[in-house]
């Protein structure tokens, strides 16, 4: 007994040693959080694949945990070089030539992130696509897909194994020969030829961006980007040590997933641990129950990402320690105070600091970082006089008396430009504008993308013959930092005053039981050609008198916030449209109400013009 006992100590020993090495191993276990060989680059690197080469002489990675928050897979930087470079002979195998662009289905999980590094050593154009989208039915998901791989003009499509029948379809639609599983691709014949990976001056991928729909834009970024940002990012942004380990529940096929926890990890040779996009929405309680106990260092999320947990944590907020917790990221959309002020109230208790927060703005069009928050201080809230900017478009600070009246407008301070960017903020005619004074932001610099891949059309929609990109987003300068006021294209033009959507869905979810992301704000002609405007509201009440109640408190509360009239209009749960990324559609909103596809619960909602929403939507095109 001794004997088999000694035995299977050094058994279990040299299962450790091998993991440490970051080689295959019978038993499971995530990978380390430090190199303490190798020394800590911080995107000091020419591409992506020398990126990798670096980074698989170390034992760090990504490890992926299942919807129970079990460990299920290791992906050791060193074996995610080798399985690369394998699947990259089959991709080159496939007769596909240099510069082609290949279509990867981007699950949360190794098999698509093979395929992406594949395609940088093998000199093929990877094009991240959505594993899923469950709204709107799989053929919405095959009409999408389709759309992408006609833009992307793809020369393959390598899909998962349950969606790729899906995929096919879409795939014969657009043209696409080459359609298989990733499985199938791990079986198929190796090329000989020799590997000419992606240099400096060539293409990275093609990133589609969270709102596209039936005409989907690509952006192309390029390894001088995709390097510029990563380094501002880990250097400049995190400020990464290499005891860090990150966390992320991010989809993969949409930029803050892809760049800011996959290839910007990969280029620091950071660790990430990883749960899917799915299992976070059912379980995001789960989220921090695996940072506790990693010890999680880095983590991101939009805002609803943090209601939500915090609305879910309950009793099991006493039992985490998040005291590791230096950098809880916000991007991705409006960042809202009141939600950073409900997560680290209820998050304290677990050693959650609100110092964390790190309050960021960026987009995929460049490439997905274009300002940060100081690291090391306090979040910074900006609180503005809300009549003041509703009606001269300027800042101004709130006085105690507009505040005891109701008329503060809190705004989170988004921090300063990446080294190397520039950024101004310019008025309808083009005239740039002053310390506190909104208008829309333009951004340029190393990050920010040549143009949307074959369509001139749309790069000429958004960039100047100044390199200058229309970001199509509002904002103000406050001491050097920017401040995001929300979309240009959603404003709602209403009796010659411009109001901002985010500020009537603001002050109808302060309602109970509305929570963020229940309203969204539209404008719809009505019978005078003027803009009306309508509320949707989804509702989960089902008696008729608590439906009508609702109803009246939110027109109460628009009016008192925007003082405008609006049209009420209470929908099922689940009705709103989101893009990939999270962000409420308002334009997809709008399209759907008119079209009749967000329906009423109850009659009590004025009906514009007379009309059906199909009829109105025939009016408007």
């Amino acid at each position: 007994m001794n004997s088999l006992s000694k035995q299977a100590q050094k058994q279990l020993a040299e299962a450790k040693a091998e993991i440490e090495v970051g080689q295959a191993a019978p038993i499971m276990s995530r990978t380390p959080r430090t190199n303490h060989h190798l020394p800590q680059k911080l995107a000091e690197f020419n591409s992506l694949a020398e990126g990798l080469d670096y980074a698989a002489k170390g034992v760090t990675g990504f490890n992926f945990y299942s919807a129970r928050g079990q460990l299920t897979e290791i992906l050791s930087y060193r074996n995610l070089r080798d399985r690369a470079i394998a699947v990259a002979r089959r991709l080159l195998g496939l007769k596909l030539k240099r510069g082609d662009r290949v279509a990867l289905v981007a699950e949360t999980g190794s098999e698509f992130l093979e395929a992406f590094f594949a395609c940088q050593y093998a000199g093929l154009v990877p094009c991240p696509m959505p594993y899923s989208m469950h709204i709107g039915g799989m053929g919405a998901y095959v009409d999408r897909i389709a759309g992408m791989l006609r833009a992307a003009k793809a020369r393959a499509a390598i899909a998962t194994t349950d969606l790729a029948p899906h995929v096919a379809q879409a795939a014969q639609r657009a043209g696409v020969a080459v359609v298989m599983s990733y499985e199938e691709l791990r079986e198929a014949p190796p090329s000989i030829a020799e590997l000419i990976p992606f240099g400096p001056d060539d293409a990275a991928y093609i990133q589609y961006s969270s709102g596209s729909t039936s005409e989907p834009k690509g952006v192309l970024v390029s390894q001088r980007a995709i390097v510029a940002n990563t380094r501002g990012i880990l250097r400049d942004g995190l400020r990464v040590v290499p005891n860090d380990r990150a966390f992320s529940w991010l989809p993969l096929y949409h930029d803050m997933g892809l760049v800011g926890f996959c290839l910007a990890p990969m280029m620091g040779q950071v660790t990430v641990d990883y749960m899917a996009t799915t299992a976070f929405a059912r379980r995001p309680a789960l989220w921090l129950k695996l940072m506790s106990d990693n010890r999680s260092t880095i983590a991101y999320s939009p805002s609803f990402g943090y209601e939500l947990a915090a609305r879910r944590i309950n009793g099991e907020a006493p039992t985490l320690d998040l005291s590791n917790w230096r950098v809880a990221g916000i991007g991705g959309d409006m960042v809202r105070a009141d939600i950073l002020d409900l997560f680290a109230e209820k998050l304290s208790v677990a050693g959650f600091r609100p110092e964390a927060f790190l309050p960021s703005y960026g987009m995929a069009e460049s490439t997905l970082a274009v300002t940060f928050a100081d690291v090391d201080k306090p979040i910074r809230i900006d609180s503005v006089d809300a009549i003041q900017y509703k009606l001269s478009r300027r800042a101004v600070p709130v006085s105690a008396s507009a505040r005891s009246k109701g008329r503060e407008r809190r705004f989170v301070v988004c921090g300063k430009l990446l080294p190397g960017h520039e950024a101004v903020i310019r008025d309808e005619r083009g005239k740039a504008l002053g310390e506190r004074e909104i208008g829309r932001i333009f951004v340029k610099g190393p990050s920010v993308m040549a143009g949307y891949f074959n369509n001139e059309d749309a790069t000429r929609a958004v960039i100047g013959s100044d390199s200058f990109m229309d970001t199509g987003d509002m904002g103000y300068w406050l001491d050097g930092e920017l401040v995001i006021t929300g979309r240009a294209k959603d404003l709602i033009l209403h009796n010659g005053r411009n109001i901002w959507p985010q500020d009537i869905e603001w002050a109808a979810e302060r309602i109970e039981p509305l929570r963020s992301g229940d309203v969204a704000a539209i404008a719809v002609e009505d019978e005078n050609g003027e803009d009306a405007v309508v509320v949707l509201v989804q509702c989960r009440l089902s008696d008729r008198a608590g439906i009508e109640a609702l109803r009246r408190q939110v027109a109460a509360a628009v009016h008192a916030s925007a003082g405008v009239e609006c049209d009420v209009v209470m929908v099922p749960p689940r009705s709103l449209p989101f893009t990939s990324s999270g962000k409420l559609s308002r334009a997809a909103a709008r399209t759907d109400y008119l079209s009749g596809d967000i329906a009423e619960i109850a009659a009590g909602g004025k009906k514009l013009a007379g009309a059906s929403g199909g009829a109105l939507l025939e009016a408007a095109n």
